[in-house]
Order: structure tokens, then sequence, then C-alpha cells
């Protein structure tokens, strides 16, 4: 067939700083999705819009066409409204988990379609695979029988929702081009719209452990993103919150579930609860929903209750034992003082060398590897005492998480205690 544009003419006008028009962006989507332009060029493509930036008009359009790639979701039948959450990924960033069956207990479906983890970050489909029987895919009719009946899902997205975003994810991936705000942005909101939700919560993690390092960037992907579910008409927020420190206690798989259990059973650490929390507020207002307590609602038990039916319903069996490493070592303080510092990146990727992550997508992951911590910062050391436990079942893979630790604790003399802001900013 003959096309109706150019690749070659696309490209140079991005590269030379031109605005693309909706016939051109519809019709690039289109192609390169059907195999009518090649990596190569749209590799030069995501180059030139990486460093010449695209507009609003231009980013909507790019990610309407990554949508009309793939079939749409629709959750109208259900007969609620619908919140979903979305997080741009951290270092024991458990949150998911303990928010979907928060949010649900108020009667908004939570349509929560995850992914898994890469890298340093982890991901919530690794997480709940730790648990004995529970399954990751479900069919469509699975998923809305599950919101209907339970009303909160945890699942993998359809191969059917936006094909050309996991396509374009590829590309960039292996081009240098990840960083591009336009196209994170667009690939990210593609998904999420594509997914049918009423309403979406945007965690956008700024620090060491998160993708954006640099606060001006973060809140630079937040506002973009805001603006393209407002475009697509779905009622977005967005939270920009700190990633310097790990989330919680614990970085890994089936200890991460651990902590969310016990978040659900009205316990768990600070900044876990006050997270989930606020997330769960926001969602609960996007979808309409006045004077709930969603923190309540973790101490009565209802959120656990939800839980249990969620993880039942996927297979999964809510009270069996979860996996345990088989190798353990400990990091000790090396001097008395103030924990003033935690690397959330350093963390990270121990835990990923330990096993509980992935350097490609077709490995696999250990549930037990990871790290336990036994202070954050702010908390008074002595010399000697543990400050965190190193988790494999491959002992070998100890001496590569210890180096990834050696810069990561930062101790300082009495009274250099640092005050840590969890949430930064709200952007609506």
């Amino acid at each position: 067939m003959s096309e109706q544009f150019d690749a070659v003419d696309i490209i140079r006008t991005k590269r030379d700083r031109g605005t693309l028009s909706p016939a051109q962006i519809d019709w690039t989507i289109d192609a390169y999705t059907r195999g009518a332009i090649a990596d190569e060029q749209m590799a030069a493509l995501n180059m030139a819009i990486l460093l010449n930036g695209m507009d609003r008009t231009e980013i909507s359009r790019w990610t309407a066409a990554m949508i009309a790639s793939g079939e749409r979701m629709d959750f109208s039948v259900l007969g609620k409204p619908t919140s979903d959450k979305h997080s741009t990924g951290g270092v024991g960033d458990k949150i998911t988990l303990p928010l979907a069956p928060l949010v649900a207990v108020f009667g908004v479906a939570v349509p929560q379609l995850s992914g898994r983890g890469l890298g340093h970050t982890g991901g919530t489909l690794d997480k709940l695979e730790s648990i004995p029987g529970w399954r990751a895919q479900l069919s469509n009719d699975e998923m809305m029988a599950q919101l209907a009946d339970v009303g909160a899902v945890i699942c993998a997205a359809g191969a059917g929702l936006a094909p050309a975003d996991k396509k374009l994810y590829a590309l960039r991936d292996v081009t240098g081009t990840v960083e591009a705000i336009p196209l994170i942005a667009s690939s990210i909101m593609s998904k999420k719209i594509a997914e049918g939700t009423g309403s979406l919560v945007l965690d956008v993690k700024v620090g060491s452990g998160a993708f954006m390092k640099d606060e001006a960037q973060a809140r630079e992907l937040a506002e973009t993103m805001v603006a393209l579910g407002t475009d697509a008409g779905v009622k977005t927020v967005a939270l920009l919150t700190n990633m310097s420190t790990p989330l919680g206690l614990t970085a890994g798989n089936a200890i991460e579930v651990e902590e969310s259990v016990e978040v659900l059973a009205g316990g768990g650490p600070q900044d876990v609860v006050e997270l989930t929390v606020r997330l769960a507020e926001e969602m609960l207002t996007a979808a309409g929903v006045r004077d709930a307590d969603p923190a309540q609602a973790l101490r009565d038990g209802r959120a656990m209750d939800v839980w249990n039916r969620m993880i039942e319903a996927q297979g999964g069996d809510p009270r069996a034992a979860l996996p345990v490493a088989r190798e353990s070592e400990t990091v000790y303080a090396p001097a008395d003082g103030v924990l003033v510092g935690l690397d959330a990146l350093a963390v990270g990727v121990a835990a990923w060398r330990l096993g509980a992550g992935r350097a490609r997508k077709e490995d696999t992951v250990q549930a037990g590897a990871g790290i336990r911590l036994h202070a954050k910062p702010g908390a008074m050391v002595r010399a000697g005492e543990p400050l965190m436990t190193l988790l494999t079942d491959t002992p070998e893979k100890f001496d590569r998480a210890r180096e990834a630790l050696e810069t990561a604790v930062v101790i300082a003399p009495d009274g250099a205690r640092p005050a840590q802001q969890l949430i930064i900013d709200r952007i609506a």
C-alpha cells in the first residue's frame, strides 16, 4: 500500500524543532505498529523527541494514537465508580498491595493493571506471585467478574491494551531514549486511559531510588501526565513523593507482601501507612466518595477482608506461609550516631543482586530474596548493631550485594536528625 506520509520527513520535522500534525502522529504510531516504519527510523524520531520535546497538543495526540492501536476496556457496566493508581516505581514500593483492597472497601472498583520489576525497582506482580497459587493472568471476563464481586483486582495488563506502547517501550529501552518525558508520559497514560478507569492518582517518585532523581523533572512529568489524563476525560491527580530512602522496612518480594499484610492488619511501618492512606483519600475523592476514613478501614479489618477475598479470587491462599530465603547475612552499623542517610538506589541494587529483581525481562526472581531494614534515617544507632539483613537462596550473591551497599549508609554524630518529608507536593 502507498503510505500517507514519509517517515524521513517526520523525523526531519522533529529534528528541526517543528511540530507534528495530528494526521502525522496518527500515521506514525499506526505505521510503526504494523511495521511500515523501521525500528531505526522510530529510534531516530524518539531521539529527536528526547532532545527537542513535544508540546501538549502533540503529546495528547501521540497518547490518543497509542490508545487507538488496541482495545479499550469499559467498566460502565459495573455501576460503580472506578479509580486506579500508578507509581513511577521505587524501592520497597509495595503500596498497591494494601491500597487496592482499602479503596474497594468504600464501593469504588479498583482495576489495578500492574507490571513486573526490571532493574532495581520491584514489580507488583512479582511480589504477589510469591503467594502460593496466586495468578497474574486474568481474562477480561474474569477481571470484570472480580471487580463486580470483590471490588479490586491486581493483574497483568492484557496484550490488547496499547500494543504500540509495548513495541515502542522495547525500542526506547535499547536506544537511550527511556528518559524522554513526552514518551514516558504517553507510555504510562496510554495504558491507564485504555484501561478505562474513571479517575487516576499518580505517585511520581523523586530521589535516588526513583526513575526521576531531580524534583524539577519529576514535576514536569507529573504535570504532563495530569494534563494527558485531563485531556482524555479522566480525573487525574499526582503526588510527588520522596524516594531517597526505601519505603518501609523491606525490599524484596515475599517480605514486601508480609509487610503489606501488617499494614492491612492495622500495623506496619509509618511511612507505608501514611502513603497508603493519603493515596486512598485521593482516589476516593477523585471517584466522588466523600467522608470516607481509610485509616479506620485499615484499623478495623475491613481492608484485610477485601485483601483475603481478592487473593482467593485469583487462586492464592492468603493464609499460606510465604517463601523464606535459605541464607541470610547481617550488615552492622560501623559507628555510633544518627543514621542520616540510607540510599534507596543502593538498597534497590543490592536487593536486585540478591535475586529479588531481574536484569532482563525473561529472568526469574527469587521470592524470598531481598533486604530487611532494622533502622531508617533519623534513628540512633550503636556500632555493631544490625542495620539490615540480606536474604537470598544463593549465598555467592552476598559479595556483590555488599558492594552495592558500601556507600549506602551515612551515620553522623548526635543531633543531626534529618527531616524526611514523604509527600512533597500535590499536582492537579
